[in-house]
């Protein structure tokens, strides 16, 4: 009898039963006393943002820079799977869902809200003025652009990188396998899995409670019902998660990628009707101009403190671009996540490219329009009505759309563009909560996806009922800081992880290889099976080099050359051809100690594994190459790559573009 279906599960238990602890725990604390928690919260957030606010900025503009680094470097051609692997989905799905996880459901909820509220207060400019405006424009690109798709691009990577690259599970331990190796298998690596599971629900929670705020506002908006109670709102969520839930049992290739394609067609289709419905050859001016401002001014965006500024201008950064940068650290476990299942077989440089330039300019698009165009009514048309309202986002867009033509069209396309936004944030949350919950995600049963998004959208109506929810949201914000810590590790493990990966693939064969024809293998096996000392070195050099070495000198002395034997202090010997007013001619071998590797040492089956080093002889020439091992070399194989080293020695003194480096007379070696 097969056992019951409940039964069959891949939850990774030591990751499950604790992360069910905090949330259980946490909801309760937020719902029971919320009013207390929150404010001992906000007071904690503060005075991270107080005394933290110069490491934030300094952590998100080196992620930005780290990646651009990466994508320009010899690096960027690495391909995020075998060498041979091919991208699972096709480049507009991609983008589609890039898009969807990522930004999604805020814009539809900032879009018009922080440019307006920008421009009401902004940072250093005269409020509500032309210049307020401009500022308004860059700091909110700077919000929305670059560096937030930079956080979930440098966890998207390291995880794609380590899971489809290395072969290690497709979760947040993996990317630390560098530093932690096969420790995140233990205890360390179900930890760091628990933190962001659990940043990963508390991150998607309060959203999923906004977006049930905004949804009724719209429903009030088209048909004037009283949306305000809170059982409407709790059958949105309960709607949501249905659809949700749906669409998380068909999979990515299904459910999720045809729901994101859905967004970006309501999406285009929405930003297009704003655009020729308002004000067109203003925004179409407008968005020339922000993205000139918001290039030129980028470094100066980048790492501005407001250190030299008024007081006002400082609470602003603490207010708006550190709660930010705290934000879209807190969302990207699940982001990084969810952007490194959908983008096996892509290089790092069409990772990079894809993630951060793309979005960051439909988003930037999608700003002016929306933003530009609420500011210009608010100006021309509003008379001040529309800002005057700016702190009620809920309802700000609904009322944009009013100073619009065809404004129910708009309001019911924005609606569905909600909806599917919400539906696709809540069932790819669910998908990564069970990836990061899981063992082998690949064959996780639908059950378990559908139990991450019930309990998804009951701690979001738990919380929206009980008035727990900015308490939440505050202390995930609190717990980005540390998590900023495990991202800056993460980039150190991923630079660890190419650099190792490069010389893996740019190791070449010894060059014994190419003089081998297959003769003498079993002796060949054994000492490439051995682990040298340095006394197999020195014997080597003996018996194999100094009569190799002998002979060409003799050879070059009968036809008349001059040559000599030289022996160096390190047990080395060298074949030394003077040439006037050149470089010596100089092919030398000598024993250079090399740490054996970790593994090597642990590895009883090798000869003398407690041996913490090797030893090879390794060639040394005049003009300070780089020398490589002949210790599998034959003593006529020797002979012959003398000879190939002196021909090439030949050729480069009649060179007139290496004159410089081969003239130097009065060196000998």
């Amino acid at each position: 009898m097969s056992p019951p279906a409940l039964s069959r599960h891949t939850f990774r238990l030591p990751v499950l039963y604790p992360s069910l602890i905090l949330i259980v725990g946490l909801i309760a604390l937020t719902t029971l006393a919320p009013q207390a928690v929150e404010q001992q919260l906000v007071a904690a957030q503060s005075w991270i943002t107080a005394h933290f606010s110069w490491f934030y900025t300094l952590a998100v503009s080196g992620f930005f820079i780290f990646l651009l680094g990466l994508a320009i470097s010899d690096y960027g051609k690495i391909r995020l799977g075998a060498d041979d692997a091919e991208p699972e989905f096709s480049l507009g799905s991609w983008l589609a869902m890039l898009f969807a996880a990522g930004m999604g459901i805020g814009l539809m909820y900032y879009g018009v809200g922080e440019p307006l509220q920008h421009y009401v207060n902004p940072p250093l400019a005269e409020p509500q003025t032309l210049g307020a405006a401009s500022e308004a424009m860059s700091s909110t690109f700077l919000h929305w652009g670059f560096h937030a798709w930079a956080i979930y691009g440098l966890v998207g990577l390291v995880l794609a990188y380590f899971g489809f690259r290395y072969n290690l599970p497709l979760s947040l331990r993996s990317g630390l396998y560098p530093i932690l190796r096969e420790r995140i298998h233990g205890p360390l690596g179900h930890t760091v899995d628990i933190f962001a599971l659990c940043c990963t629900l508390f991150g998607l929670a309060p959203s999923v409670g906004l977006g049930s705020v905004q949804l009724a506002a719209g429903l009030h908006r088209l048909t004037g019902w009283d949306t305000s109670g809170l059982a409407v709102q709790l059958s949105l969520i309960a709607a949501v998660i249905v659809l949700a839930g749906i669409s998380a049992a068909t999979g990515i290739g299904k459910g999720v990628r045809r729901l994101s394609e859905l967004n970006l067609l309501l999406a285009v289709l929405l930003l297009l009707f704003v655009l020729f419905t308002g004000p067109t050859v203003f925004l179409l001016g407008a968005f020339s101009d922000n993205l000139g401002n918001y290039f030129s001014q980028l470094p100066q965006l980048t790492f501005r403190s407001f250190t030299y500024t008024p007081p006002h201008s400082e609470g602003w950064l603490s207010g708006w671009t550190i709660l930010y940068w705290a934000w879209w650290i807190s969302w990207s476990p699940f982001v990084g996540l969810f952007i490194a299942r959908i983008s096996r077989g892509r290089t790092i440089r069409e990772f990079i490219t894809g993630v951060l330039i793309i979005p960051s300019l439909f988003t930037f698009l999608w700003m002016t329009v929306f933003g530009n165009s609420v500011i210009w009514f608010d100006m021309h048309t509003a008379q001040g009505a529309l800002s005057a309202t700016a702190g009620n986002v809920d309802a700000l867009l609904f009322q944009f759309f009013d100073y619009l033509p065809l404004s129910s069209v708009a309001a019911v396309i924005a609606m569905l563009l909600i909806l599917v936004f919400f539906v696709t944030s809540a069932d790819s949350g669910a998908l990564m909560l069970d990836t990061l919950s899981s063992k082998d995600p690949e064959r996780s049963p639908i059950w378990q996806r559908l139990f991450w998004a019930a309990l998804l959208g009951l701690t979001a109506a738990t919380l929206l009922s009980a008035g727990g929810q900015k308490a939440l949201m505050t202390m995930t914000l609190i717990a980005a800081l540390p998590f900023a810590l495990i991202m800056l590790l993460l980039a150190f493990s991923l630079w660890r992880g190419l650099v190792a990966d490069r010389r893996h693939s740019q190791q070449k064969f010894t060059p014994a290889s190419s003089f081998w024809n297959g003769q003498h293998w079993k002796q060949r096996l054994t000492q490439i099976l051995q682990q040298p000392t340095a006394e197999d070195v020195a014997s080597f050099i003996h018996s194999r080099v100094r009569p190799a070495l002998t002979a060409v000198a003799l050879e070059m002395q009968a036809q008349g050359y001059t040559s000599r034997l030289e022996e160096h202090d390190d047990g080395g010997l060298s074949l030394v051809v003077p040439q006037a007013n050149l470089r010596n001619f100089v092919y030398g071998v000598h024993a250079v100690a090399r740490p054996m590797a970790s593994f090597a040492l642990r590895d009883a089956g090798l000869p003398a594994s407690e041996r913490q080093l090797t030893y090879e002889p390794v060639t040394f020439f005049a003009d300070g190459r780089r020398g490589y091992t002949i210790e599998y070399l034959r003593e006529e194989e020797i002979i012959a790559d003398v000879l190939k080293q002196y021909e090439r020695y030949l050729s480069l003194s009649q060179s007139q573009q290496a004159h410089l480096i081969n003239t130097t007379p009065e060196h000998t070696l």
